[in-house]
């Protein structure tokens, strides 16, 4: 299983009698000069010292958060400074009490601090993706919730220690994979608002009645308005009204579905799949092919840098057939985009139609891997001569799907976990 992952910071290797370099004190209207002295003295009493090492550009660069002293003594010293969780420790200095520290690392230290510190909740179904993301956040903590049942199979649930979130930023990672376990997930989603956190953010990766956006007779529900209704509802914290995060949402417009309550921010998991086609050893060959005209407004701006295929529906008879509008599939390899994909019916007869059209290798993409009665089945390899998929990507917005084809050619995950965690520091 492909996992994107956000890359580690650098190491440092100097010893703590080692001295830092001559650097010539710089100042910035924008960061705080600290006296070197000062601040070592601070520091050296911590567990943990490491030295920073020079860059290239003749910096101090801060070591990792895992080896870096905490910044509480710091602070209590400059009560004027805001100051990361941890601090980067210098172990030895030439300098005379009067030197300031180089405002380049002074900048750091402020840039790393607007990251908030997150207590993140999560259902049973997210709980794999919501250890990643804390992965990639040394300020993101995981919260537990107890999901028990009653007899008559009503919800019982406890949120863990909620008097130690109060003041603090709390996020809930869903899963409204069916419409059985929504009830319970939004008892909790209404209640933690209302525990006097600091804000409230509800991660959503995927929003599953967005397809059913709009009525086409009299009758039609738009059960797509109907859950951003039940969503909008969500109390607002002391912060303000919720953040939504939802990634690849099938139509932008359903933006305005939801009331002042939410503030929707739309993700999108196109990013990992271009990072992964670059990967490739033919990344020179690759065209983008889009099943049918809605992929292609909804996509095709993040794609631009790739020969573009546009693939159609027609009606023939009761049969809606696929075929190619636009674009040259000869000896590409070509990769079929689209936000979802429930049966694969569509994909299989688009791939269908560019290897009629001389598609060397044929792949395909969708951030949202529902698969219904295990759909997903139709894409493992065959043995009756028919060209596989040479790729499948989804995303891990659809946790049991990742869990059913995790492993499976031609299936690989492209973990949100980075993205989502990027999204609760905004």
């Amino acid at each position: 299983m492909a996992i994107a992952k956000l890359s580690p910071l650098p190491s440092t290797s100097c010893s703590p009698a080692s001295k830092p370099p001559n650097i010539k004190p710089t100042k910035s209207p924008h960061c705080h000069a600290i006296p070197v002295k000062a601040f070592r003295n601070t520091v050296m009493s911590a567990s943990n010292v490491v030295s920073a090492e020079q860059n290239r550009n003749g910096h101090i660069q801060a070591p990792p958060a895992s080896t870096m002293a905490q910044s509480k003594e710091l602070q209590e010293a400059y009560p004027g400074m805001t100051t990361l969780p941890v601090a980067t420790a210098i172990a030895a200095s030439t300098s005379s009490d009067g030197a300031e520290l180089p405002s380049s690392l002074a900048c750091s230290l402020l840039d790393r601090s607007s990251k908030k510190s997150v207590c993140l909740f999560y259902c049973a179904e997210t709980e794999d993706l919501a250890r990643r993301i804390a992965a990639e956040s040394d300020t993101i903590e995981l919260k537990s919730i107890n999901w028990g049942t009653f007899a008559d199979g009503f919800p019982n649930l406890f949120i863990q220690n909620a008097h130690g979130i109060r003041s603090q930023h709390v996020a809930f990672l869903a899963s409204f994979s069916s419409p059985s376990v929504i009830f319970e997930q939004l008892s909790i989603i209404y209640a933690l608002p209302r525990m006097f956190v600091a804000s409230f953010t509800l991660v959503l990766p995927f929003f599953p009645t967005g397809t059913f956006e709009r009525m086409e007779d009299e009758g039609d529900i738009a059960t797509a308005f109907t859950l951003a209704r039940i969503v909008s509802n969500i109390p607002i914290s002391r912060g303000g009204p919720t953040s939504l995060v939802i990634f690849d949402i099938h139509a932008l417009q359903e933006r305005f579905y939801f009331g002042d309550n939410v503030l929707p921010c739309f993700e999108s998991g196109i990013p990992l799949l271009k990072h992964r086609l670059h990967q490739l050893t033919d990344s020179t060959n690759i065209s983008i092919a889009f099943p049918d005209e809605g992929a292609w407004k909804r996509f095709h701006n993040h794609l631009q840098h790739f020969p573009t295929i546009i693939c159609t529906k027609v009606r023939e008879g009761d049969k809606r057939i696929v075929r190619l509008k636009e674009g040259e599939a000869t000896g590409r390899h070509v990769v079929i985009v689209d936000d979802l994909v429930q049966s694969g019916g569509t994909l299989i007869e688009c791939q269908k139609v560019l290897q009629s059209h001389g598609a060397l290798k044929v792949s395909a993409y969708a951030t949202h891997g529902v698969f219904p009665a295990k759909s997903w089945e139709k894409f493992l390899p065959k043995d009756n001569g028919e060209q596989d998929f040479a790729y499948f990507w989804i995303t891990d917005s659809c946790p049991l799907t990742v869990r059913e084809v995790i492993g499976k050619p031609p299936f690989e995950v492209l973990s949100l976990a980075g993205s989502i965690a990027g999204a609760l520091h905004i």
